[in-house]
């Protein structure tokens, strides 16, 4: 392909770092188990949106105001602490966690809406995720094409790509276990808890990420 260097390695690199357990594997689980497979497919394209979102500010130079101003590195990085320690509190302490299956009393238009919005912050409020892109897809790039957004957009919107399809994959089938744990309130009480937990050591590992 041109201006790419060794793309089939690179769809490897990309799928491996997506099947990473991450802020993202979490949320999605969070979301399909308790409240079945629409809400998970849902969180899965705002995750994939925000995916979307990083690679777009990566090769429009966002990344590089990132690398460069630590103020805007350490705005970015706080932000996403306090999301993830608000949606671990939440998961840790709200109501939800004593009237297990969840119920939701808004309409699902908007429910879901608010998932897809909730997916798409957990994303793009990770500053290393910008420099992660800045940094990784350039090395598959031909030196002549440096000055070329094509082939940078063209790995970017493969990564995407292979996310979308594993945060799918991973939707669908955490969402086989829904109707399990719906009628079973102690796992459901458990599994708030644990995800809570999980978004809160989140948390607290971006909060000492330093600017590379």
């Amino acid at each position: 392909m041109p201006g790419i260097i060794d793309y089939t390695t690179f769809i490897l690199t990309a799928i491996l770092i997506n099947i990473t357990p991450g802020v993202d594997f979490m949320y999605i689980l969070g979301k399909s188990i308790p409240l079945g497979r629409k809400s998970g497919v849902v969180s899965a394209l705002g995750i994939s949106t925000g995916r979307l979102i990083n690679v777009l500010g990566a090769a429009f130079g966002l990344s590089i105001l990132l690398a460069e101003s630590a103020m805007a590195f350490n705005l970015i990085k706080y932000l996403g602490v306090i999301y993830l320690l608000f949606l671990g509190g939440k998961a840790l302490f709200s109501k939800s966690t004593k009237n297990w299956p969840m119920k939701m009393s808004s309409p699902q238009k908007n429910k879901h809406n608010r998932i897809f919005i909730s997916g798409l912050l957990t994303n793009i409020l990770n500053p290393k995720m910008p420099i992660f892109f800045l940094a990784i897809l350039p090395q598959f790039i031909d030196q002549e094409y440096n000055n070329s957004l094509v082939p940078f957009l063209i790995l970017g919107l493969t990564f995407c790509t292979t996310g979308t399809i594993w945060s799918l994959s991973l939707a669908l089938f955490s969402a086989h276990f829904s109707k399990k744990v719906q009628t079973n309130p102690r796992t459901g009480h458990w599994l708030e808890r644990i995800k809570g937990a999980v978004f809160i050591a989140f948390a607290l590992k971006l909060s000492l990420e330093k600017k590379v």
